[in-house]
């Protein structure tokens, strides 16, 4: 069991304990409408983090569609924060190492990608400073290396060989790869197919 789950099951024990007592009438202090308000939001936001990790900014604008009041969405976060069962840092800290190593993502993509879940700035560098620009071309090049294997003709026209190029570079492109980097290893992957497929 990971951290995180471990995280997840420890809150559900607490959560499942507060609604027993609450049942049975013990937690006379709270407002009851509210804390049972809380505890529906509370179930809905955990099977979300059950499906995976996710940005406070990506949870409260899940939780906000299923139209849960702003205030309660409000309090539940803190409590999460809390529990550090949501943390942006750590969030896009393994984000860009995943998606890096499991989908051949840029840094250009990544970056993106974690402001489109609503990540600041500031966190989304100092993620993205994990990345070896080294890495990043080893990886750009291994994209243009296994699109330019899909090739399984010799262009015989000047044409053939510009559409081949243009599948390698819209796979790097999907990527977010920059252009100039991006041509340089298609025509080199590219090349290297032709003459493999000469041989």
């Amino acid at each position: 069991m990971d951290a995180q789950t471990e995280k997840i099951e420890k809150l559900r024990s607490i959560l499942d304990n507060f609604e027993r007592a609450h049942a049975r009438g013990e937690s006379d202090f709270f407002d009851h409408e509210k804390e049972e308000k809380k505890a529906n939001v509370r179930r809905r936001a955990l099977l979300l983090l059950d499906q995976r990790a996710r940005s406070v900014s990506e949870l409260t604008t899940r939780l906000k569609a299923l139209e849960f009041e702003e205030e309660i969405i409000s309090e539940v976060i803190e409590d999460l924060l809390r529990a550090k069962l949501l943390d942006d840092e750590l969030f896009a800290s393994e984000w860009v190492r995943q998606r890096a190593a499991r989908r051949g993502k840029s840094s250009r993509a990544l970056d993106r990608e974690l402001q489109e879940k609503g990540v600041d700035r500031q966190t989304r560098v100092a993620a993205l400073e994990q990345l070896d620009p080294d890495d990043e071309r080893e990886t750009a090049r291994a994209v243009a290396v296994k699109k330019a294997r899909s090739e399984t003709k010799i262009p015989q026209e000047r044409s053939d060989y510009d559409k081949a190029l243009r599948r390698v570079l819209g796979a790097l492109a999907r990527r977010g790869f920059p252009a100039g980097l991006s041509m340089e290893f298609a025509r080199e992957a590219l090349d290297e197919r032709i003459e493999h497929l000469k041989s």
